[in-house]
């Protein structure tokens, strides 16, 4: 028999937080963990509750099993050397910017570095063969940007359900957004 049934959901996705509107088959709680295609790739999410349906951003494959679990603990540890490696050869360049973060995505295709500032050509040069170690994607994001753009669904907006249930007073960078409506 074929679940014909569609529901939308908020799920928060990637190490930023980024949460998106999200078309899943099955009707899943707050909280839960689940497996999601973006336009990233395979990536690890967690419900954040239903949403009226509009664009979506992706799709919930499945909720995470064991093993994807088990999974997800080894791509931590692989984005952890990621990072340990980043930042010893950042030692060597003049000006570095400041390496916050590396997170290697649910399918192991794409490993993202999260910068503080601006990238040097040198930078992202040593990061793509950082990726190649990896066997990987490499790809370079700034933190600036998310606070540039938002963090999810009417971001800065009193409808901003993917903050929380206090909109963006609950959000980790509602200070710095600059999406955020003037009060």
């Amino acid at each position: 028999m074929v679940n014909n049934s569609s529901f939308s959901m908020l799920v928060r996705v990637g190490a930023m937080g980024n949460i998106g509107r999200f078309r899943s088959s099955l009707g899943l709680r707050r909280g839960l963990s689940v497996v999601c295609r973006t336009p990233r790739g395979l990536e690890q999410g967690e419900v954040m509750g239903p949403v009226e349906s509009g664009e979506f951003d992706g799709t919930v494959i499945r909720s995470m099993t064991s093993e994807d679990h088990l999974l997800s603990a080894r791509l931590q540890l692989h984005a952890d050397e990621a990072f340990d490696a980043c930042s010893r050869l950042l030692v060597d360049i003049p000006n570095p910017p400041a390496l916050f973060d590396v997170e290697l995505l649910f399918d192991g295709q794409g490993l993202y570095f999260y910068f503080l500032g601006e990238v040097a050509a040198e930078v992202d040069a040593m990061t793509s063969r950082l990726a190649e170690a990896f066997e990987a994607k490499a790809q370079i994001a700034k933190f600036v940007e998310t606070l540039e753009a938002g963090c999810g669904p009417d971001c800065g907006t009193e409808d901003a359900a993917g903050c929380g249930t206090t909109g963006c007073a609950s959000c980790a960078v509602a200070d710095k957004c600059k999406s955020k409506t003037a009060s």
